[in-house]
């Protein structure tokens, strides 16, 4: 084994990997060098290489306390582990656990008295590792530190569950619901894209008729002064939330601001609303600048009429401040730093295109900007606490309503690495590395998905608090929480710097971990949690995602036996969300008609002609076979098949699809609103930016409308005859 092999076996990366084929990929040593590089490490000689890989795999003998300890809550008896050399077995061991309530517990053992459990040399000195027993913990975030002679040590430990809240416990029926791209929704109050006001409707008519969930895309913030970047998937950070989506007539002060007033009620104004709700696309620069202006004047008006007299609007606000401390400041010193730059160079991206001196949140520059800037840091924090606010009655509308999941969120596999959160934390991520997915049928090249990795080793040094506050985040008004990519919690596939997508490798992460955080912040949150699962499965994965209580993501297109045959609805795991289509793929009008196949030809996304020609032939069949599990189910009859010669869609086809998932025993089936209405048009297509208009497609109804539309009519009848509320 060479140095490098070394160094990277012990940080965690796969020497290889089975992909999609079968056949074994072996790690690019290339790739290996970049991204030990990127992590840190010095490369110059074997000499230093050998002393780093060294030093990672003798550090949890040499430390008193690792740097994270995870306590299963159910064990009978709780209990953490500590490293000393065997020399010093005859010397007592001073121990506090600084519990999460602020509660101090304290004792002292005899070290020969501890049980032990693992033995190693070191350099002649022999090292053993012992338990020792703790009193029985609460659940949540707590500190164990150790004393012995003169050497201390303080380790992150967190007592956590085995499983999540489940749907069962939300509800003790099966659920339905329907998945919207927010952006996209229409009404008479929109400003050009879909709004927190316009999610509220949503959720009040869909609760009329018995849906029980909302199903989101993730509403993590972009960047305020950078419209145009506009994939929910590559966010600024994954705390706090996208201010575009804020209803701007919805605001406390806006009926009653006059200046506000006055420009929205000027015909110059009007003429650019209707104009920009006229758009067949989103013009998220547009939309931006008619919320953004207002907004303005609304802030300047809160500090004039708010602020000073401390009314209860202001008092709202600063509670949300309070609560939500240094991680609201630091994303909004962010995005005024960020809009700052750019009036400077409209080409600076982010923090890397700052000057050096900016790019640390803990310089002395940074802290004269905050002081020189407090007026503009506090209109980002107003856009946060106004986001939050409206999500939030969103949130209680469903709840007045009855809807036992309401809001069902989305996490994004990670950040953009010009953003606030890399910005705020460089320590915990890989800077110029990327999260991706190795080659498949679909990618051929891999995929690059242009996200800055975590460092899972520094993940652990944290106490797993980025991801902590990424979870509370987004479970903080969900009742249920998706989690994008899922299979990245046990390994992820990094890009290395400057190289191609297929180059790949995968890195291993402490899933047993991180299942149990997410389990904890689960049950505080009353949160039912989705792994999206879909891909290349290692095996067991799904045992172990099941047995920690997330649900397994089915996807309709999927969910078939070897030879084409689509599962019957009985198959499918009661453990499991249940959907037609994602975001990613065709909706169900489009598949059958093969407009996605058009698109992929026109787009020139297959790496070979004779692809197309297979999968076009292949669509033939998959029709037959769909219509025949279709008819066998008892859900479409055959006078009721849409023409395939050319392919039709038809309103029957979508209701028969929609009742024959409605059949299986998912605790959640979710309706992507463009199947619900019979759009041909999907949302985004993988492997493409502005040659297919992703993330910008608005419905071509209002909200009003969607209720008199025939597929969503058929498909109220049929969730209400299959999956009865209550």
């Amino acid at each position: 084994m060479t140095p490098i092999q070394k160094l990277a076996d012990q940080v965690g990366f796969h020497s290889s990997y089975i992909d999609c084929f079968g056949n074994t990929v072996e790690a690019n040593q290339q790739a290996l060098h970049s991204l030990l590089l990127a992590m840190g490490y010095n490369l110059d000689n074997d000499d230093v290489i050998n002393a780093s890989a060294t030093k990672l795999e003798n550090k949890s003998w040499l430390s008193l306390l690792p740097a994270m300890q995870m306590v299963a809550s159910e064990a009978p008896s709780h209990r953490a582990w500590l490293s000393v050399a065997k020399r010093d077995l005859d010397k007592f061991l001073s121990w506090q656990v600084s519990l999460e309530s602020g509660q101090e517990l304290t004792g002292q053992v005899a070290l020969s008295s501890l049980a032990q459990f693992a033995h190693h040399t070191i350099d002649g000195v022999d090292y053993v590792k012992l338990n020792i027993d703790l009193p029985k913990l609460d659940e949540g975030y707590h500190s164990l530190s150790a004393t012995l002679d003169n050497v201390s040590a303080t380790c992150h430990l967190i007592v956590a569950p085995k499983t999540c809240f489940s749907p069962n416990e939300a509800a003790n029926y099966r659920m339905w619901g329907l998945a919207a791209q927010l952006y996209s929704l229409k009404s008479d109050n929109s400003w050009g894209m879909g709004d927190f006001g316009d999610l509220k409707s949503l959720v009040s008519e869909s609760a009329k008729r018995g849906a029980t969930a909302i199903g989101l895309n993730p509403l993590h913030p972009l960047y305020p002064d950078n419209p145009g970047h506009i994939s929910p998937y590559s966010p600024t950070s994954r705390c706090f939330f996208n201010t575009l989506y804020i209803d701007v007539t919805g605001v406390s002060n806006y009926a009653a601001c006059k200046t506000a007033q006055a420009v929205v009620q000027s015909p110059e104004f009007q003429n650019h609303l209707q104009d920009v709700n006229s758009k067949e696309f989103i013009d998220y620069p547009y939309a931006a600048h008619l919320k953004f202006q207002v907004l303005e004047l609304l802030y300047a008006d809160f500090l004039e009429k708010h602020a000073s007299k401390k009314t209860a609007f202001f008092k709202e606000y600063q509670a949300f401040c309070d609560e939500m401390g240094a991680d609201l400041l630091e994303i909004a010193t962010f995005d005024a730093l960020y809009e700052h730059f750019r009036k400077l160079d409209e080409h600076a991206y982010g923090w890397k295109a700052w000057p050096v001196e900016f790019q640390d949140p803990n310089s002395s520059e940074v802290a004269k900007f905050k002081k020189d800037n407090a007026q503009r840091i506090g209109y980002f924090k107003f856009l946060q606490f106004i986001a939050d606010s409206q999500l939030g009655a969103a949130a209680a509308e469903a709840k007045a309503n009855d809807m036992p999941v309401g809001l069902y969120m989305d996490l994004a596999v990670g950040c953009d690495g010009s953003g606030a959160e890399v910005w705020g934390d460089k320590h915990s991520f890989v800077s110029g590395a990327a999260v991706g997915a190795p080659p498949d049928a679909m990618n051929t090249l891999g995929q690059d998905w242009g996200l800055t990795p975590i460092n899972p080793v520094a993940l652990q040094e944290k106490g797993y608090m980025p991801l902590v506050k990424a979870l509370r985040s987004n479970m903080r008004h969900a009742g249920a929480l998706r989690i994008d990519h899922v299979l990245g919690l046990m390994r992820q596939y990094w890009v290395a710097p400057g190289m191609a997508a297929d180059q790949g490798i995968y890195i291993t992460f402490p899933l047993d971990d991180i299942f149990r955080i997410i389990a904890l912040e689960s049950r505080r949150n009353k949160c039912v949690v989705i792994g999206e699962d879909l891909g290349t499965v290692p095996d067991g994965f799904g045992d172990i995602m099941a047995a920690s209580g997330l649900l397994s993501y089915k996807v309709l297109f999927f969910e078939r036996w070897e030879n084409g045959l689509y599962f019957r609805p009985e198959i499918y795991p009661e453990q499991s969300m249940v959907t037609v289509s994602t975001h990613d793929l065709s909706t169900m009008a489009g598949w059958w008609t093969g407009n996605d196949l058009k698109w992929r030809q026109d787009l020139n996304l297959y790496p070979n002609e004779q692809m197309g020609i297979d999968e076009r032939a292949g669509r033939v069949t998959d029709r037959e076979q769909l219509l025949a599990a279709l008819e066998y189910e008892g859900v479409l009859s055959n006078h009721e098949f849409p023409a395939t010669k050319p392919a039709v869609m038809n309103s029957e086809l979508s209701r028969a699809v929609q009742a024959f998932l409605a059949k299986a025993p998912s605790r959640i089936l979710l309706v992507p609103l463009e199947d619900a209405l019979g759009l041909h048009e999907q949302v985004n297509i993988p492997g493409t930016t502005d040659e297919h208009p992703n993330w910008r497609r608005r419905m071509p109804i209002t909200l009003d409308e969607f209720w008199q539309h025939t597929d969503m009519q058929n498909l109220v009848g049929v969730m209400n005859q299959e999956r009865p509320k209550g």
